[in-house]
């Protein structure tokens, strides 16, 4: 299989730029055009719907909100939030979305163990939590939110990892559809953990090597701020990476 192609972005990326570029190369890799993807970033202060999103759990519509196609509920992203779309074509990796989902839990959950955390998994809510004994007896954060959609067998959306993102813009929202005073959001950073975004996505390249194969940069990178090269005769017809 060949290497899943490994994309970050330094500045931050509006949220629909995002998603029409996710689609575009999602479509690409379900036609044969393209190699699989994954890509780093941040977004500026949103939050985005998922299909089972309740309109009651928008508390203070303090940032724009975006309705997405990806499953789940209410979630914020913002910056020092490491956000991952994640582009795997299940069709060669083998049609099991439980599987891809809980692989990608697996990739969090080993990622934060590098930092010395234990992220764990529940059956009844969604995403990786870490025990809070600090708030509490029972008491426990969600540091990692997991949202995908299928389309054509790739996968499109991803995850998102708190590493120091602003922990009060969630106040926005009910996380998740979870609004019990036990269960709330975490961060490394709050967690005690000073480490950069730069150290987390070395780590998560580590571990998603180790779980889903070989990476390597993409072959034509530009940031959000160059100019998009003219399309050549023989590439037209080729959806954008």
């Amino acid at each position: 299989m060949a290497p899943v192609e490994w994309r970050t972005s330094d500045s931050l990326v509006a949220y629909d730029e995002a998603v029409a570029d996710m689609e575009s190369a999602a479509a690409a890799i379900a036609g044969g055009h393209a190699a699989e993807r994954v890509w780093l970033l941040e977004h500026p202060p949103l939050y985005t719907a998922g299909t089972s999103a309740n309109s009651a759990d928008v508390l203070d519509a303090r940032f724009p909100v975006h309705a997405t196609g990806r499953g789940g509920q209410m979630t914020y992203h913002g910056p020092g939030q490491r956000v991952a779309y994640v582009m795997l074509d299940l069709k060669r990796r083998g049609p099991d979305v439980r599987r891809f989902v809980a692989t990608l839990e697996e990739w969090i959950i080993r990622t934060l163990a590098a930092f010395n955390v234990r992220g764990e998994r529940r059956e009844d809510r969604i995403g990786v939590w870490v025990r809070r004994p600090d708030k509490g007896a029972g008491y426990e954060d969600k540091i990692a939110a997991i949202g995908i959609r299928v389309k054509q067998w790739v996968t499109l959306h991803g995850m998102a990892l708190n590493v120091e993102p602003d922990l009060s813009h969630f106040a926005g929202i009910v996380p998740c559809g979870v609004n019990e005073q036990k269960y709330g959001v975490a961060s490394l950073s709050d967690l005690g953990i000073p480490v950069s975004l730069t150290e987390v996505d070395m780590i998560l390249r580590r571990e998603f090597e180790a779980l889903f194969g070989a990476t390597a940069d993409q072959a034509v990178a530009r940031t959000e701020k160059d100019p998009p090269s003219a399309p050549s005769k023989r590439s037209a017809a080729v959806p954008s990476r």
